[in-house]
């Protein structure tokens, strides 16, 4: 069975309340964060589709994107993992690939992992 896809207005509805939330200097409700986490991902699957990159946002999602060799089984060979707060900074463009990885809030593995060039997406 295929993932619901979330509508424009429900993903910039998330959005737009994990940022008052930050803003607020508190945390976004957990049903926020996670649609805004799966819309952004979705969106990217959607920019770059594809299965020789696994980006994986525990514990809201993951989306295999760019072209490339598929993969099937087991660990793939590229994979990109961060945390909610971090997908949706870079996802947005609020921070930059280069200074989260600098960071380490970003780990990627694989030579097809760095998908910088297909951030900020447009949501």
């Amino acid at each position: 069975m295929a993932a619901r896809k979330i509508s424009t207005d429900d993903g910039r509805a998330a959005l737009s309340a994990v940022a008052a939330a930050v803003a607020a200097s508190a945390p976004p409700a957990r049903t926020d964060n996670a649609t805004a986490v799966r819309y952004l991902l979705q969106l990217l699957a959607e920019k770059a589709p594809g299965n020789s990159v696994e980006v994986r946002v525990p514990p809201f999602g993951a989306v295999q994107v760019v072209e490339g060799p598929r993969h099937t089984r087991g660990t793939p060979p590229n994979v990109v993992e961060t945390d909610p707060a971090t997908w949706i900074a870079i996802a947005t463009g609020a921070e930059h690939w280069t200074d989260a990885a600098t960071a380490g809030r970003i780990v990627a593995s694989g030579t097809r992992a760095d998908i910088s060039d297909l951030l900020p997406l447009r949501p």
